[in-house]
């Protein structure tokens, strides 16, 4: 309501004032101008305070009112209608004498155009002044006459400039040609004063015309550009200004020439002659940038430093303004901005020319123009600034942020229908290739302007942005990037032909189909993704060791559009990885395993049969419950890892978040892990915010292995080996089939053969076996080796597949299903026999599937393939680093520990979030252990026969 009762107050006011005009003057003799008081026609002032007058009316009615108010005075010609002497053309208003007393009757004098006087009446028709120096100079009186042309108020000879101009602008992004009034008023005379009078303040205006028009050229000589090339070409006697081919005396520099390919030599031929750096008594990361400053008219108005807001539109703190001139800092501010704020800010544009200051070795400073890349200029009718080819490229000067003045189409203080707003402006420095001294080329100034419709400014706005990029030629990164994916690559395909060979082998099956294929892209993948993972590691460890680290600027960040290769390279590692990990997740669910127990009845126990009434001496039952215990102890180390994942979740997240380390990965020359709230903190570089995270988990990861490995499986628990000392106590043997003929045996037989026992008996033979008094545990006599991997003959893995056929069957579709059959009953049976062949396997009892034992080659540990395949006799190879960890997770840690850092690390360039990362990350890892457990589970009762709900 604030506003209702201003509008009030000043409409009260002004009555007030009115009746107050009318109770002291009179209605009928005086009237409110909304300013003060004043007569009406023919009425002179008597006396007047501003707040009230008193009039009184002529007392001749041929007389009229003096210029003053004051006085009445008989007119030698007409009567205007503010009731005041008119004169003619040409002639002045005269009332009073030399001695400033009235005349009887005014006079019209006339002013004298020719030499000597060359006078004409100014703009009030009260005083005689000399003409227009253009008419003195053209005409030699105050008449242009109609041989010369008259424009913008100002008298021109005929000349080799056209005397119709193209007065529109044309908005190329809208497909729009604005009319102009200021084009229309001033763009000829600009264009005539600095060819034929040399004058500085309409050659500064042509040329701003022409940056209103984008600097756009064509064909025609008669729009602001082509007038002011005419004017370069015809002017080019008179020399240059500081010995710069492109800058004209008299003339704003606006181009840098039209010959192809000019660009790369402006940009790329000398570097600076000063060099920057990041640390060391000699650093240097300022970058001191200076601008003239020019009005829509041509007129200088000041030198003053870049920075503070001048160039930058957005508004924001000094300090973060002024990070975007510290070298190294990929800067970039951005905002919206209301366009009836910058009609208000700005009603005409002003113009920039902008130097680099380099400070020499004596204290000398030295300018250097900052050339100009317009997107928006026009060669031709084509946007040529935009081809991705350099050479093509023409670069001007002088730029302009706001245009608020060449889109007014009725008049100079109408609204203007169309405004132009630089929406991105941009500098960039590029870094000489190979410098060792921070050596850069010339800055390059970007600018894209947006086209705006005004239609309702309060609600329209627009979006602008500033930035700083800094750039170096990563064709040479990019090569040896190629180079080291192509030989490893090729690495990684033989690596991984080994594997299927091997895997063909262990399967038994010497034909290459389709199977086998698939099988070999499956390890591919895997092999493939571990190439990825390095390279890109490698990567990311490159650029933050080497960016953060220098001291003499000698590399810089690849920009973000250069990062997209090495994001696809973390995309394919990661995918790839995935694909490994569920192969590897898919092969451990169908896993053949088997608890061999050796337990044999101590006594013979007698039973009453049913119709014969006799008595029959029977073996007493052996426990299952040391098979269940084991098969228990089994189904909880299947997820087991080296490392705690939740430890090294949150400890990852400690150290990027907590500690700071996730500000190395700033696109900045600072390596401090703490930053001020009050300063600019530019973007992440994906390069580094990966490398930053990967190499820190890693490092965790690495730490914990360390840590498990050497102290905490030592001196605290190692659930591996536990579970083979289970089974020498528990009695039990377990074999696991990981392929149709290889696998793993851990070798369980008690050495003191029995395990089903009391607690006397079983503490009295651990003491037996801690003071050597018995054998040793291990499958052959006087061998402590107890896990083996086995390479078995086709003839006892068919015979084993016999033995599992009937539950295969009950597993399978219910027309195979024997609908007579217990199940519970062939589940005990097929136990039975299956425990009584495997045992007679180990104790030798078959001369058809008998085994030998010994010890790998080294090469085979190293490619993990058997060079003997077995025929006549399996194969049992010593094996005493517990490789049967494979079918766990285990022993796939290191696939595990890729595929979280992976996961980690997408999900982070995704979100640029560690928090997020790091949550999404332990949810996965829980998802894929609870799917490990219960699948792992379900196969462990189906491949064992023990019954499900024993597992706990």
């Amino acid at each position: 309501m604030w506003w209702w009762i201003i509008v009030n107050a000043a409409v009260t006011l002004a009555w007030w004032r009115c009746m107050c005009c009318a109770r002291t003057s009179g209605s009928d003799t005086a009237e409110w101008t909304c300013l003060n008081c004043a007569c009406l026609r023919g009425f002179k002032v008597l006396t007047s305070n501003g707040a009230s007058v008193t009039c009184q009316k002529c007392p001749d009615s041929q007389q009229a009112v003096t210029q003053d108010g004051y006085e009445c005075i008989r007119c030698p010609g007409s009567v205007g209608e503010d009731g005041k002497c008119q004169c003619p053309a040409g002639t002045i208003l005269v009332e009073r004498s030399v001695n400033g007393s009235l005349l009887q009757e005014a006079l019209c004098e006339a002013c004298v155009g020719m030499e000597p006087a060359l006078s004409a009446p100014d703009a009030k028709g009260n005083r005689c002044m000399r003409c227009q120096e253009s008419y003195v100079n053209t005409s030699q009186s105050c008449e242009c006459g109609t041989s010369n042309i008259l424009a913008g108020g100002m008298c021109f000879r005929p000349s080799s400039l056209p005397t119709s101009v193209v007065s529109t602008v044309s908005f190329a992004q809208l497909g729009l040609a604005v009319p102009s009034a200021w084009f229309s008023d001033f763009l000829y005379s600009s264009a005539a004063a600095c060819l034929l009078f040399t004058n500085l303040t309409a050659c500064q205006t042509l040329g701003n015309m022409c940056v209103l028009n984008m600097h756009s050229t064509s064909t025609l000589s008669n729009d602001a550009c082509g007038l002011y090339n005419s004017i370069y070409r015809a002017t080019a006697p008179q020399g240059n200004n500081q010995e710069i081919p492109y800058w004209r005396t008299n003339l704003p520099w606006l181009y840098y020439g039209d010959q192809p390919a000019l660009a790369p030599r402006i940009l790329q031929s000398e570097p600076l002659s000063v060099g920057f750096s990041f640390k060391g008594t000699n650093k240097n990361t300022n970058i001191e940038l200076l601008t003239t400053v020019y009005t829509a008219r041509g007129e200088f108005i000041r030198w003053e430093s870049v920075g503070g807001g001048n160039l930058q539109l957005c508004p924001d703190t000094l300090t973060r303004q002024q990070a975007a001139y510290t070298f190294g800092t990929a800067y970039k501010q951005t905002c919206i901005l209301s366009l009836a704020d910058l009609l208000a800010a700005q009603s005409e544009p002003l113009f920039y020319d902008v130097f680099l200051v380099q400070q020499m070795n004596q204290g000398e400073r030295r300018l250097l123009a900052v050339p100009l890349l317009n997107l928006n200029m026009q060669y031709n009718g084509q946007f040529v600034n935009q081809d991705s080819n350099m050479n093509n490229w023409y670069l001007t000067r002088r730029l302009m942020l706001i245009d608020t003045l060449s889109g007014r189409e009725k008049s100079l203080s109408s609204t203007p229908r169309v405004i132009r707003v630089a929406s991105d402006l941009k500098i960039r420095f590029q870094l000489v290739p190979y410098t060792q001294k921070g050596e850069v080329y010339p800055p390059l100034m970007t600018v894209s302007y947006s086209d705006i419709v005004i239609t309702d400014p309060a609600k329209q706005t627009v979006t602008v942005s500033f930035s700083m990029e800094y750039e170096m030629d990563q064709n040479e990164a990019r090569v040896k990037t190629d180079i080291a994916l192509g030989v490893l690559g090729g690495v990684a395909v033989v690596y991984s032909l080994l594997k299927t060979a091997s895997w063909k082998r262990r399967i038994a099956s010497p034909l290459i189909d389709f199977l086998t294929i698939l099988k070999f892209l499956l390890i591919y993948a895997g092999d493939l993704a571990n190439v990825f993972f390095i390279i890109s590691v490698g990567t990311g460890l490159y650029w933050l060791i080497f960016y953060k680290a220098q001291q003499f600027v000698s590399v810089l960040l690849p920009l973000p559009t250069q990062e997209e290769r090495f994001v696809t390279y973390v995309g394919c590692a990661f995918a790839l990885k995935a694909v490994h990990f569920l192969h590897n997740l898919m092969m451990q669910l169908s896993v053949d395993i088997f608890f061999i127990d050796w337990e044999r009845p101590r006594s013979k126990a007698s039973k009453t049969v049913d119709g014969s009434g006799e008595g029959k001496s029977q073996a007493a039952p052996v426990s299952i419950w040391r098979t269940y215990f084991v098969a228990n102890e089994w189904n909880e180390i299947q997820t087991i890892r080296k490392i705690s994942p939740t430890f090294q979740v949150l400890a990852v997240l400690f150290f990027l978040e907590v500690v700071g380390f996730s500000s190395l990965a700033l696109r900045d020359n600072s390596s401090e892990l703490r930053r001020s709230a009050e300063a600019y903190t530019p973007a992440y570089s994906c390069i580094l915010r990966y490398g930053v995270a990967s190499a820190l988990w890693l490092c965790i990861g690495f730490i914990q292995l360390i840590f498990f490995s050497v102290f905490h499986e030592r001196f605290v628990e190692d659930k591996i080996r536990q579970f083979v000392d289970l089974c020498s106590i528990s009695n039990i043997s377990v074999l696991l089939l990981s392929h149709k003929c290889f696998g793993y045996y851990i070798h369980g037989r008690s050495v003191h053969g029995h395990a089903d026992t009391n607690m006397e008996e079983m503490n009295s033979n651990l003491k037996r076996e801690a003071e050597n008094l018995c054998g040793q545990r291990g499958l052959l006599p006087n061998s402590d080796i107890q896990t083996f991997q086995v390479s078995i003959t086709s003839r006892l893995r068919v015979q084993y597949d016999r033995i599992i056929e009937p539950l295969s069957r009950r597993n399978g579709p219910s027309r195979l299903v024997d609908a007579s059959a217990n199940p519970f009953e062939q589940s005990t049976k097929a136990y039975h026999t299956m425990n009584r062949f495997l045992g007679s396997v180990i104790d030798h009892a078959h001369r058809e599937m008998d085994y030998i034992v010994k010890d790998k080659l080294l090469f085979e540990r190293l490619i993990g393939m058997e060079f003997i395949e077995p025929m006549d006799k399996s194969i049992f190879y010593n094996d005493d680093t517990y490789s049967f960890a494979d079918v766990l997770f285990y022993g796939n840690e290191s696939t595990l520990l890729i595929f979280d850092t992976l996961f980690f690390c997408v999900v982070d360039l995704g979100s640029q979030s560690f928090v997020l990362a790091t949550a999404l990350t332990y949810l996965q890892h829980l998802i894929f252990k609870w799917i490990r457990n219960n699948l792992g589970r379900r196969n462990l009762a189906n491949k064992t026969l023990v019954d499900k709900r024993f597992l706990i």
